[in-house]
């Protein structure tokens, strides 16, 4: 066991120090304080990217929440903007969720914000900023504004002997013009746990262990495929919610704002690349060292040939019990181009947001939200506040997706040219989100607001 002062102090280190999870379940965090300020990243020694943090770090302090426990929040916004938290993947009221489409106040340049939470439910979470960008690529998600949070649970989906978080990242050096006139991000940097491969600290590991990884996405836009060199992956939770059927996969795919929770069994000694598979973007940095004990030479990466991911893998594998009745929501994705280099405004059902429809939902209903993709874009879409359900994904570019009953989520990737089929019941009452989590998307009218009858 460690001191309460030792614990207090690997509390602050940043999201990827690994750590015993037995002390860390000791003495779960009370009391939380962010300050939000800017920052000067140092990536690399030859990579310095001027942004904003939370606590002066990048990605901000890891926090460590115990489920049901009243925590006590102070956010102090040293910024010239207005600046909001969001506690994605929680069960909070509206007013404190933390976006201000639900009703959460902004914080004021130089003002301070105090609230009470309490967490639920258990399981691998995050925080990150929730403000419009445009084409400020240091605003929003492009800044640091992003940190893993975990809810510890009375019991953990898994044994294991250590753990580290990974946080998953892409700075963008300038908008890019497409073919069509549409503009995107072009990201000239891309790390892991702010850092380029190579620069920082490895993960330091001994044989026979296992580790637990958990891995978040906090890029702005982009999907990342993941492997470890020399090992495989058995995923046991996606989006902090434990699976019905464990996979060992030799890569993972994260969409912008999924997390994945997988065990690694260190059995292969040596020096390996833990790392982004698509080459030019381990070449622009994502990646990270991972080291056994007393092992020697330079890192080994093996190059996969295939990107391989699909949700069915982990679904439940027993007949489903009988659920009641979803009522359906149809929401038609789509986009309006104006042409003459204008961006494109992206639609539900037709409408941008703040003009798209409030659907009603009552309070104990379950829902079943039928998301046409009738885009070119494949869309990582994010439900506040509450838990879903995946059932179906169809479509000429879908993987075949079976009944995928069991896997809880509150982000899924819906694929371009296909419906994405998912079930919730309405058990939190208030404004709530729904939105594509790239943030030019979301900046370009992607989002809409259920609220509660």
């Amino acid at each position: 066991m460690i001191s309460r002062r030792r614990f207090n102090q690997l509390s602050a280190l940043t999201a990827g120090a690994l750590l015993s999870p037995q002390s860390l379940l000791a003495t779960p965090t009370s009391d939380i304080t962010l300050d939000i300020a800017p920052y000067l990243l140092e990536a690399s020694p030859k990579h310095h990217i001027r942004t904003v943090a939370y606590n002066n770090q990048v990605p901000g302090p890891l926090l460590r929440l115990r489920q049901g426990r009243p925590t006590s929040v102070t956010i102090r916004n040293h910024t010239d903007i207005p600046e909001i938290v969001h506690w994605h993947g929680l069960f909070l009221p509206s007013n404190i969720d933390g976006a201000m489409e639900e009703g959460t106040p902004m914080i004021l340049p130089g003002a301070e914000t105090r609230f009470t939470l309490t967490p639920d439910p258990p399981g691998f979470r995050w925080y990150h900023t929730h403000i419009f960008a445009g084409h400020d690529l240091t605003r929003g998600l492009f800044s640091g504004l992003h940190a893993p949070l975990y809810i510890d649970p009375a019991t953990h989906p898994g044994a294991y002997d250590t753990e580290a978080f990974l946080d998953l990242h892409d700075w963008s050096g300038h908008m890019l013009s497409s073919g069509d006139g549409t503009m995107a991000p072009d990201y000239d940097v891309s790390t892991i746990n702010g850092k380029i491969l190579g620069a920082g600290e490895p993960l330091r590991v001994r044989q026979g262990q296992r580790l637990l990884l958990h891995l978040l996405n906090s890029s702005p836009t982009d999907v990342h495929w993941i492997a470890l060199a020399g090992h495989t992956f058995r995923v046991i939770a996606l989006d902090g919610n434990p699976v019905p059927t464990p996979q060992s996969v030799p890569m993972l795919q994260l969409a912008p704002a999924e997390r994945v929770s997988a065990i690694v069994e260190l059995n292969n000694p040596g020096i390996w690349i833990l790392g982004e598979v698509r080459k030019h973007i381990q070449a622009a940095g994502m990646g990270i060292v991972l080291e056994y004990a007393n092992a020697s030479g330079q890192p080994t990466w093996h190059q996969p040939e295939t990107l391989v991911w699909n949700y069915s893998q982990f679904a439940s594998k027993e007949t489903p019990t009988p659920a009641p009745e979803a009522h359906p929501i149809n929401l038609l994705i789509d986009a309006k181009f104006h042409g003459h280099a204008a961006e494109e405004q992206w639609r539900i059902n037709g409408k941008s947001y703040p003009h798209t429809d409030e659907p009603v939902l009552t309070a104990g209903q379950r829902y079943r939200l039928i998301m046409n993709n009738n885009s070119p874009d494949a869309h990582p879409l994010h439900l506040h506040r509450h838990t879903f359900e995946l059932r179906q994904i169809t479509g000429k570019n879908a993987a075949p997706h079976p009944d995928l009953h069991g896997i809880h989520k509150d982000v899924v990737l819906a694929p371009a040219g296909s419906t994405t089929e998912v079930e919730f019941t309405a058990n939190n009452p208030g404004r709530t989100l729904f939105h594509c989590h790239q943030q030019d998307h979301m900046d370009r009218g992607f989002m809409m607001v259920f609220r509660y009858a």
